[in-house]
This record gives structure tokens, sequence and C-alpha cells, in this order.
């Protein structure tokens, strides 16, 4: 019988009461355990850190043309680019349909054989000093629905979606720099702007020339107006390129760069005219890039200049506009972190 103290322990055996209770002492002690008689083999340790690619990288315009690319090309495909809503890529035909308006007036004029209505149509859509201002900077109504419109449309989301949906991070973690990165989104906007107005007013001048059979004359005649008109078009596309992308590079929403740009165009115009209209004074016209482009257009084909203050103010202010917009674009694109905002 085994004999236990107050504190639980066997006074003979030497064995606590939870040693009685579960049998220690019954040959478990003794018990060892069976291993698989299998030589143990050493891990190897794997370097899991990130390896730089070291192999020879595609050139440069390479990696820019990809940027230019994904914008431009989705206007005419739909998988792989941008996406344009169906409705934007149908307003954008619209317009460049519209914009070659007159080309079409013109073929028509060209099988009346002369008369009266040869004679009309060659005044409203013939080569002229007028007709060429007023296929790039006419305002009604290029200037008041077509080209704002058409700009609202391309700079919308150009860098605004970057923004929204963190893809700058991925432009960023490769070979691309921010200038390469702002550079290949300026032309990309300036390309299809340019397809619409500079294209369309190429179009309508050499359409012209042949639709009335010119001879060689004619076109060294008219060329000075031409290179006049294609200049104040090219330099259209440039300041509405820099308000646009300047616009799309503050904020997430491709809306509200759009937005803002037609506010900005036609509010400056409203603005200015009303200051005029109540104060007779054409100063604040400064303020209106379009204004500023229709001045210089002016000069440019060597039409009276219907505004009161000095060419100069409206050449300042057009570059002081384009230098504005374009340190801001680049501010904002420095500010891109290669991570998602």
């Amino acid at each position: 019988m085994v004999r236990l103290s107050d504190d639980g322990v066997d006074i003979g055996g030497g064995k606590t009461r939870m040693e009685v209770a579960y049998g220690s002492g019954d040959g478990d002690d003794k018990a060892q355990a069976i291993v698989a008689k299998k030589e143990a083999t050493l891990g190897a340790v794997f370097d899991q850190s990130y390896r730089p690619w070291d192999g020879e990288l595609g050139p440069r315009w390479v990696r820019n043309y990809a940027i230019f690319r994904h914008h431009v090309y989705g206007l005419f495909k739909g998988t792989g680019h941008r996406h344009y809503h169906p409705m934007v890529k149908l307003t954008i035909l619209i317009i460049l349909l519209f914009s070659l308006l007159p080309v079409l007036m013109l073929f028509l004029a060209s099988l009346s054989g002369g008369g009266e209505l040869g004679d009309f149509t060659a005044r409203m859509w013939g080569i002229n000093r007028y007709n060429l201002w007023g296929q790039v900077l006419g305002y009604f109504p290029r200037n008041l629905c077509c080209w704002p419109l058409l700009t609202a449309l391309v700079v919308g989301g150009v860098i605004s979606d970057d923004r929204r949906n963190g893809t700058s991070a991925i432009y960023f973690s490769r070979p691309v720099t921010r200038f390469d990165y702002t550079a290949m989104k300026y032309l990309s906007v300036a390309v299809v702007l340019g397809f619409v107005i500079v294209l369309s007013y190429f179009v309508y001048y050499t359409t012209a020339i042949i639709f009335n059979a010119e001879g060689w004359a004619y076109l060294v005649d008219t060329l000075p107006m031409f290179l006049g008109g294609l200049l104040a078009g090219i330099l259209l596309v440039i300041t509405y390129t820099s308000i646009g992308l300047a616009l799309s590079s503050i904020s997430q929403s491709r809306f509200f760069a759009a937005i803002a740009f037609l506010g900005l165009i036609y509010g400056t115009k409203l603005l200015a005219t009303l200051i005029q209209l109540q104060f007779d004074s054409s100063i604040l016209f400064i303020l209106s890039p379009y204004d500023c482009l229709a001045h210089i257009g002016q000069w440019l084909l060597g039409l009276d200049q219907n505004y009161e203050h000095p060419l100069s103010f409206s050449i300042v202010s057009i570059l002081a506009i384009n230098a504005a917009c374009i340190g801001l674009l680049t501010a904002r694109v420095s500010s891109l972190e290669v991570t998602r905002e």
C-alpha cells in the first residue's frame, strides 16, 4: 500500500500524487522515438533579393513611342491603348468633317462653271487673307465650338487618369524620365489637335488651288499668306495644348480638366468683351488666349487689326501663358511619386 504524506509525496517510493495517478515509472520513461535512418541534408539558402536587369535596354525612342502610341492610337483602336468613349470619337470625327466643309463647297463651286454662284463661292470659301485667317482663327464656329471642344475632349484624362489610377508608378518605375513622360504627353495632344486643325487648313488650301485650276504663279502669290496662317494654326495648337495639359495635371478628374479649359477660354473672352462694352477698352483681351492668338494671326496674315492695344501686348501675353502653363505642368509631373497617390 502506498503511503502518502500530507503534501502528496509517496513516502515509501518517492512518487508524487500526480505520478501515482498517471502511472509514471511504468516504462514510458525509457521509451525512445524511432527516427528514420536517413542522413540529414543541409538546406540551400536562396537569394530572393531584387536582381536588376543586366541585359541591353531598348532604345529611348521605343519607350517614348509607347507613351505616344498609347494616346494617339486609342482614337483608331479599341484595345491596348487609351480608351476613348464612342461618343468622344464621334464628336472628334464630326469636328474634323465640319472643318473640311469649305473643301466641299469649293468642289461644288468648281462644278458650277462660274457665274454668280461661282463668284459667291469664291468670296465665301476661296483663298484670300480673310478666309485663311478664318479657317484657323475665325471665332464662329471654329473657336466658339470646334477647337475648344476638341481640346477639352482630348486633354481630359491625359495626366489626370495617371494620377487617379496610379499609372504614374508604372511609368516611373521603368527607365522613363519625367522629361520624356511630359514631352510625349505633350506631343500626343499636339498631334491630335494638329491633325484636325492644321491638316484641315492644309487640305483646304491645296484643294482650293486644285479645284480652281490655278497655276504656279498663283501658288507663289498666295504662299506667304498660307505660311502665315499655318504659323498661326501651330501657335494655336501649342497654346491650347499647354493650357489643357496644365489643367489636367492638377486634378485626378478628367472632367475638371475639360470643364476648366472651356471655362478659361470662354470666361476670359466674355469678361474682356463686357469690359470693352462698358469702358470702351480692349486691354483685358490680353487675358484671353483666343484673342491674343487672333491678334497675332491678323498680323501674320496682313489683316487690319481690330484691337486697340499694341500687338506686343498680345505677343507677350501668349508667351507668358505658355510659359506659365508649361512651368505648372513640369512642376506637377516632378511631384509625382513612384507610388499611387
